[in-house]
């Protein structure tokens, strides 16, 4: 009897504690770590970036593109209709950033067939094609 007891008491003690987490999921920003993360930023300027066909046939090469292994994170986007300021690129068609647990892997990414795969039968869509990698402070 003391054993359930002793349960029950640990049980009501650990379901008082939860209820103190904020069921929201929200966190502030210092609080998400991607502490050793190489982020990979690629901004792409399409050739025919008005044409829904070859924004159809570039969106489905980019979703392919997200089962390399190594990729930890993405997230395909288009620029946003934020405030016209100097220091705002809104020129660019697709942004593809990446996220992996290392620089090896993020190597390994490079030569991954899928990858290569996606320079050879998509190049021809884009006139340029700029890449950020940053990694922590």
């Amino acid at each position: 009897m003391k054993g359930r007891r002793t349960f029950i008491r640990r049980l009501g003690a650990g379901v008082a504690a939860a209820s103190l987490v904020p069921l929201s999921g929200t966190a502030v920003a210092g609080e998400v770590g991607l502490t050793g993360t190489l982020v990979h930023h690629v901004f792409f300027w399409l050739k025919d970036p008005q044409n829904p066909e070859v924004r159809k046939q570039f969106e489905s090469a980019l979703q392919r593109l997200l089962k390399v292994k190594t990729i930890k994170l993405s997230h395909i986007g288009v620029p946003a209709y934020t405030e016209q300021r100097d220091v705002v690129d809104h020129s660019y068609t697709y942004s593809f950033m990446l996220f992996f647990d290392s620089r090896a892997d993020q190597d390994s990414y490079q030569t991954d067939p899928i990858h290569l795969k996606f320079v050879e039968e998509n190049s021809h869509l884009w006139s340029k094609v700029v890449v950020y990698d940053a990694v922590d402070v």
